[in-house]
């Protein structure tokens, strides 16, 4: 599933290509047919991203809500556009663009008030100026569910995935496992920091690096990691390989259904 600088790309992508224009909407799937004729020839007025949640704004309060989900994807790619096929849930079309979307697990036109609903739910996401990080603390201070499965939680926390969860942990070498109510507000701090970071990093490049200069592939003379997921990490997808700073193995555990992936060496069990 994307993580949400993906999203956040997406939302400044979209807005790039259709910001102020009037496009040709349209469901070659048929199965956002009768909203899609609602918003053809409306003006999209702004777009948004909250976490994992893309909304694209139409004249007359008319919202899109889309979230991608494991098979979602989004292509853009210059006017003519192609015949679509069977698969486009929703396209976006003018005179010099298109973009088509693809297996989302939510499409839906939505009300203000349905919008802010999802906002209401939602903890604060890094990428947003409005985020304020002290609510996300004040949750985490109360809970004694661990820090790696708080940091996956949506409502704690909007937008952090899997990778991101496991490499602002290494990089302040909190083990994974340690109760949420065993974080300092100093250590929270330097998390959400490195987050907005990181992720605002992600936005830019499209795509997700988390070492530090000291530790790039050329700092270190060591290969490029290759993966389908791009970017360089520490330790996300990489078990049972050394930790590039004290050399140990890397393990990883299942938690909350997802793959967790750790250095013990580096994110000792105790705080301080």
């Amino acid at each position: 599933m994307p993580e949400g600088h993906t999203i956040h790309r997406l939302a400044r992508d979209y807005a790039a290509a259709f910001l102020g224009t009037t496009p040709h909407v349209t469901s070659p799937q048929g199965r956002f047919t009768d909203a899609a004729a609602l918003l053809t020839g409306r003006e999209l007025t702004h777009t948004e991203a909250h976490g994992k949640h893309l909304f694209l704004g139409f004249r007359g309060s008319a919202h899109v809500h889309i979230h991608l989900g494991l098979f979602g994807k989004v292509a853009f790619g210059p006017s003519p556009a192609p015949p679509p096929t069977d698969t486009v849930r929703l396209r976006l079309a003018h005179s010099t663009a298109y973009v088509d979307l693809r297996g989302p697990t939510t499409c839906a036109l939505i009300t203000p008030a349905e919008k802010q609903a999802i906002h209401d739910r939602l903890g604060p996401d890094p990428l947003r100026e409005d985020a304020d990080p002290d609510a996300a603390y004040r949750r985490i201070s109360r809970s004694r569910t661990t820090i790696a499965a708080l940091l996956m939680d949506q409502k704690v926390v909007a937008g952090v995935g899997n990778v991101y969860r496991a490499e602002v942990l290494f990089r302040h070498g909190i083990d994974p496992y340690r109760a949420g109510t065993d974080l300092t507000p100093t250590e929270w701090d330097a998390i959400w920091t490195d987050l907005v970071e990181l992720m605002r990093d992600g936005v830019r490049d499209n795509r997700i690096d988390t070492v530090r200069p000291e530790h790039t592939p050329e700092a270190m003379g060591r290969p490029p990691r290759v993966d389908d997921h791009g970017g360089e990490v520490y330790v996300y997808r990489r078990a049972n390989l050394p930790c590039h700073l004290c050399g140990g193995e890397i393990r990883t555990a299942d938690l909350a259904a997802r793959n967790l992936f750790w250095c013990p060496t580096c994110q000792k069990s105790k705080a301080g």
